[in-house]
């Protein structure tokens, strides 16, 4: 288990994942490329909020299907569900208390800006 937090820490999670992360990623639709956050995921069932869910704020645009979470009082991302796939949990990795992001290497680029379902 690892456990999640935003910046005041009103919210926290606890995420089921192993020790080490496998996959981390960054995505360039018009959200992510302004919040700039790397990311990973997991099934929706292995992440539980276990504080704050009254503090938490959803975000919606777009075909309005994923769902952005945020924190009422210090305005972090702390996670989301992506239209591509419901149901998994995508997760701010900077708000894992022991994970140095400026230390990651090989951050995948998740083209958001050229979404699947976007096409016609």
């Amino acid at each position: 288990m690892k456990k999640l937090s935003c910046h005041c820490g009103d919210i926290e999670a606890e995420i089921k994942i192993s020790e080490t992360i496998e996959k981390f990623l960054r995505c360039n639709c018009s959200i992510c490329k302004r919040k700039g956050a790397i990311m990973s995921m997991v099934k929706n069932e292995d992440f539980k909020i276990i504080k704050g869910k009254d503090k938490l704020k959803l975000y919606q645009f777009h075909s309005k299907v994923a769902k952005h979470y945020f924190c009422s009082n210090c305005g972090i991302y702390t996670h989301h569900h992506p239209r591509i796939n419901p149901a998994l949990t995508g997760f701010n990795v900077g708000c894992l208390e022991d994970v140095d992001i400026f230390k990651l290497e090989n951050i995948k680029v998740a083209d958001g800006n050229n979404h699947p379902l976007d096409k016609k």
